[in-house]
């Protein structure tokens, strides 16, 4: 039986944002620690950090910045989502970010159904969220949306059909996406446990085996 990344690698023209905007017009961005650019920027202050973004697509003549799997952030300690006494820091991103402006259409990757949504409120969480549930080749995995705007949860139903492509929901602003500048937060899950609506989306480095294994690379479908 082939792996699910296997399956994957045989995929082509996937996207999950604007399906206007050609990869040409795609900029990676690092968001780790090591950015020391970072320092010079308050990334916890939405506006700022969407100026920065502007300011990186300008540069690069693009209209979208990605990036972020298996990255160690510091942008996750500003909030006790991700830090607190009785756990260890979860500072790991393990999903694919793709960052451009409130209001951009976002796409269901493959054909699927809604297997759950939400408003995960709160600093740093995900905001308004959508999760679909997908086959290929008898392997069933799962797609997550997250930093979505209120209105595209608001007459969704458990069970829709999406087909590959088609306009699933559009991003957030600050206000409403858990406090971040507007960018989707994309992730594959094999494995989702007793989990619906939501499903980690950093994880610590004592867990990093785990995670990377249940969530690959959102590149592997996508192949920016």
């Amino acid at each position: 039986m082939p792996t699910l990344e296997n399956s994957f690698l045989k995929l082509e023209n996937i996207k999950v944002i604007d399906s206007t905007i050609p990869y040409s017009e795609y900029t990676p961005i690092e968001l780790s620690v090591t950015n020391t650019d970072l320092f010079k920027n308050d990334i916890k202050n939405p506006d700022i950090f969407e100026d920065y973004i502007e300011d990186l697509l300008q540069k690069n003549n693009a209209k979208i910045a990605y990036g972020g799997y298996n990255e160690v952030r510091n942008l996750y300690n500003q909030t006790h989502l991700f830090n607190d006494e009785q756990s260890d820091e979860r500072n790991i991103h393990i999903g694919m970010d793709l960052w451009i402006k409130a209001g951009t259409p976002v796409l269901a990757a493959l054909d699927g159904t809604v297997y759950g949504f939400d408003f995960n409120a709160g600093k740093g969480n995900y905001g308004p969220t959508i999760i679909l549930k997908h086959t290929i080749e008898n392997q069933c995995f799962y797609t997550l949306y997250g930093h979505l705007s209120v209105k595209s949860i608001e007459h969704i139903e458990i069970g829709t059909v999406f087909k590959k492509g088609q306009t699933l929901a559009t991003l957030g602003d600050s206000s409403v996406n858990g406090g971040y500048s507007p960018h989707l937060h994309f992730q594959i899950i094999k494995n989702i446990e007793d989990n619906f609506s939501d499903y980690p989306g950093v994880c610590s480095k004592k867990n990093l085996v785990y995670y990377l294994e249940n969530c690959p690379d959102p590149n592997l479908l996508l192949k920016i």
